[in-house]
């Protein structure tokens, strides 16, 4: 093998790309990164016919990204997390769940955890996860979980301020009665800019980074 060591990034939606890519250089500066979309993913998701074809639609992806020299693979979109284990299983390189870093610092944090969504089908695998890593740490937290209305409809309208506002409102709301707020969607983190009075996790960062511990191990 030539050149430098190469990772997939896996993508639901063309709003990630960037800041997945610009956390990916500045902590594996060595690797390089390539990039896959299909972004009718989540909106496939919704349609009881069409969601029969996403777990096919991922493989393909991971094996091209496999063909391409990627020694590793990320999901970065928390709808498709339960497609990590059989997708590694079948393609034969590690599949790493962009939010997995933040569940597990959820679970760490606090008994009461809020999951802030702007769509169902993704509060319910963010939820799900949480559980998983809550069960593997040997703890029970509650875990409630909240789709914001309106909010993906702003954002998918090209009114992220409208978005922003929504989520920050459904933010404040949830710190009242939580120990710490999860946003499920990597695309919310532009809200989180004040102080909730409890920590509020989104899972681009901790990813990455546990991309980077990954990769190192490899």
């Amino acid at each position: 093998m030539t050149g430098s060591p190469r990772v997939a990034l896996l993508h639901t939606g063309a709003v990630v790309i960037a800041p997945v890519g610009e956390l990916v250089k500045r902590d594996l500066p060595d690797v390089t990164a390539i990039n896959y979309l299909d972004d009718r993913i989540v909106a496939d998701l919704s349609d009881a016919e069409r969601a029969e074809s996403v777990p096919e639609r991922i493989l393909d992806l991971a094996r091209a990204a496999k063909e391409a020299g990627a020694s590793a693979l990320m999901l970065t979109c928390s709808s498709i997390s339960e497609l990590a284990a059989p997708t590694a299983e079948a393609v034969g390189i590690p599949v790493l769940r962009i939010d997995e870093a933040m569940a597990d610092e959820a679970v760490a944090t606090g008994q009461r955890i809020t999951v802030l969504a702007t769509l169902p089908t993704t509060l319910r695998p963010t939820t799900g996860l949480i559980r998983e890593r809550a069960a593997l740490a040997g703890r029970s937290p509650e875990i409630e979980g909240v789709v914001i209305e309106g909010a993906f409809a702003a954002v998918a309208g090209g009114d992220r301020p409208e978005h922003d506002r929504l989520v920050a409102a459904a933010i404040a709301e949830a710190a009242e009665r939580s120990d710490v707020v999860v946003l499920a969607q990597a695309s919310m983190a532009s809200a989180a800019t004040g102080d909730a009075g409890v920590p509020v996790l989104s899972s681009l960062a901790s990813g990455v980074a546990r991309l980077r511990d990954l990769v190192a191990a490899l």
